[in-house]
């Protein structure tokens, strides 16, 4: 038997309970992964409390989608595998766990450069960043405004369009100023007079804005300053983007990402581990807890400084 996270009922992160489950089995085009470290995501405290919408739970329900591992066992099919290599995976389904089967599809070599932890980290926060990025063809002579910016998805944010040539500025907390600026980006603390912070900040204007906060403050600033709605984008309230006239990358949107929108967010991974291993992106970690303490996991998401990790 393999130990899995999951939850019976919605509600707060003492729904979580460690389970026992059959060991997983590699079927065709698979991969069982051998989980040394699993990325927290807030996306997986949202499921789990109800915010995000689901389908009706029915059977204890595993959680998580990002992983760091290595291959134990290779399914009838798969190509570019071989049992003992060392793993990312993202876009998993159950990943809290000590072993799972996942589609080869959402797994990718890891390189030695990269740890477990770090692995881990990857998944959601890079991919969504850039693909918000392409989709708001940022690059030379933009001025992004990203809310948020100290976040997982504001550092990658801040991170790839600075490697575009794009001028950033970020939202965040005083105490996370140092952070914001290593990373490249002209730190703003949020809170009243926003926009004229943000004027100060970048005279030439604003060109594009992303929400990775969901306040309303960040949205409204964003149309303040951004001429185009349609380089206005949120990650995060993406149901209440068509009322205004702005843009939704998943964000709990009623519509889907596009085929080329889901193809950017996959081309991530490897652009993100060339980056990595040249020593030209880097992943704040955080607090790491053993993976039958993922109810404290989910209690730390607030506030936390840095990716937050399970170790089996």
């Amino acid at each position: 038997m393999t130990t899995a996270i999951a939850y019976t009922r919605l509600g707060g992160p003492e729904v979580l309970e460690p389970i026992e489950v059959p060991e997983p089995v590699a079927g065709e085009g698979q991969v069982v992964v051998d989980v040394q470290a699993v990325g927290v995501n807030p996306i997986d405290a949202k499921l789990r409390s109800g915010q995000r919408p689901s389908d009706p739970i029915v059977e204890p329900r595993r959680i998580g989608s990002d992983a760091a591992g290595t291959v134990s066992a290779v399914g009838e099919g798969v190509e570019g595998f071989r049992v003992g290599d060392a793993v990312i995976v993202s876009g998993g389904n159950g990943t809290y766990a000590s072993r799972i089967a996942v589609s080869a599809d959402a797994v990718w070599p890891r390189p030695p450069a990269v740890p477990a932890p770090v692995g881990a980290a990857l998944g959601i926060p890079v991919g969504t960043a850039y693909q918000a990025l392409r989709s708001l063809d940022v690059g030379a002579g933009d001025t992004l405004l990203v809310h948020g910016g100290s976040g997982a998805v504001g550092q990658a944010v801040i991170q790839f369009a600075r490697l575009w040539g794009a001028t950033v500025i970020a939202t965040s907390s005083e105490s996370r100023f140092d952070r914001v600026r290593a990373l490249g980006a002209e730190p703003v603390v949020y809170g009243d007079g926003l926009a004229d912070r943000v004027r100060a900040a970048a005279p030439q204007g604003v060109t594009v804005a992303i929400d990775a906060a969901g306040t309303d403050e960040a949205i409204e600033t964003s149309i303040e300053l951004v001429a185009d709605r349609s380089r206005i984008a949120t990650l995060v309230r993406g149901k209440d983007a068509a009322g205004y006239g702005i843009r939704a990358f998943s964000g709990g949107g009623p519509t889907p990402l596009t085929p080329r929108q889901l193809a950017w967010r996959a081309e991530a991974m490897p652009v993100v581990l060339a980056l990595l291993a040249a020593g030209a992106f880097d992943v704040e970690r955080g607090p790491e807890f053993p993976l039958a303490d993922a109810a404290d996991a989910h209690r730390a998401l607030d506030g936390v400084r840095g990716k937050i990790v399970l170790l089996p």
